[in-house]
């Protein structure tokens, strides 16, 4: 027998009306009945019509994340991990992650955005990767839809975001390097549109500065956050006539295509060149060598990107809306040696 929402509300004595606001979470109804409500009905076994209650409320209770890459990435550590804590704090929200991917600036991306948005087959997205001008923080900011995301464009807009100071962590990153008697750094990057890019680049370059060392086109170079993007950098890297002996890399997939380099150029990584990478994701603790780089949390930095947005889907207001993460330098054995 199915147990129906008024067979919930006869056990209690309570309206229809009551007892559905109670399990659908409006403020109108009293902390303690909604309580004595949702245990009720959990020990009655009520399972209430999700598309009904999604329609009384006008809610989809989902959000959505389109990841930004030319091809499917979801493979790449970064993005798995990102997800993860995406979809395990949506779930803990009893919320439905939505996830699909785009290329970057495309006409299917932008359809994309707009067919979620205006369905409402979401309640609001978390957006990550920004641009420097970042058309999609425009296009949420001016039809008043809920996001957060990870990082902050130069948009002049206001929004709710989690980052870390990629200016700063990356110096320290270089900064490492530099102290350990190294004059030639090179700087693998990614695409000058690139919030990340601009940071990291900015970082790299104070280090130099810094350290009275000379800044070097040549040993500057792009890729595009992906190990193959690094393994092809490194090699024009490595093919100078006068190489680095250090490479810093925007992200951990560059520094795992530049491994692969130094040791097809029969570099021995931690002596003939160090190497370090940004991100610290996990089992490159456990690459050949063991990459040095900057540890950031991204599945508590995804986990706490939807709580943020949770709160707003519910209408409440962020008490912090730009959050700060203290990431943390691991330095391992491809830039010490064994």
């Amino acid at each position: 027998m199915n147990i129906t929402i008024r067979d919930v509300a006869k056990k209690l004595n309570l309206s229809i009306t009551t007892v559905s606001r109670a399990l659908d979470g409006y403020s109108d109804v009293a902390e303690e009945t909604r309580q004595r409500v949702i245990e009720t009905a959990r020990q009655m076994g009520y399972a209430p019509n999700q598309a009904a209650r999604q329609l009384r409320r006008k809610r989809a209770d989902s959000i959505g994340y389109i990841l930004p890459a030319d091809r499917p990435r979801f493979s790449d550590p970064f993005f798995a991990e990102f997800v993860a804590g995406l979809g395990d704090e949506a779930a803990a929200h009893g919320l439905d992650l939505l996830v699909s991917s785009a290329p970057p600036n495309s006409q299917a991306e932008q359809r994309a955005y707009e067919r979620w948005i205006q369905s409402r087959k979401v309640d609001g997205m978390v957006l990550n990767r920004l641009h420097l001008q970042d058309w999609r923080v425009q296009y949420l900011s001016e039809v008043g839809f809920p996001f957060v995301t990870l990082e902050r464009s130069q948009d002049a807009c206001d929004y709710p975001s989690v980052e870390v100071d990629g200016r700063r962590w990356f110096k320290v990153l270089v900064d490492h390097l530099a102290e350990l008697g190294h004059r030639r750094v090179a700087y693998i990057g990614a695409g000058a549109e690139l919030k990340i890019q601009a940071d990291r680049l900015a970082g790299y370059q104070d280090s130099l500065q810094s350290h009275d060392l000379p800044y070097d086109a040549v040993l500057v170079t792009e890729g595009d956050l992906t190990s193959d993007g690094g393994f092809y950098a490194a090699k024009r890297l490595l093919a100078l006539p006068q190489p680095p002996t250090a490479i810093a890399c925007v992200d951990d997939m560059t520094a795992l295509g530049v491994l692969h380099a130094a040791r097809e150029h029969g570099r021995v990584v931690g002596k003939d060149l160090l190497v370090a990478g940004f991100d610290g994701m996990a089992g490159f603790e456990h690459t050949q060598p063991p990459l040095t780089t900057i540890n950031q949390p991204v599945y508590q930095m995804a986990r706490k990107l939807v709580q943020m947005l949770a709160a707003q889907i519910a209408g409440q207001v962020l008490v912090e809306r730009h959050v700060q993460i203290e990431p943390v330098l691991e330095i391992r054995q491809s830039t010490v040696g064994k």
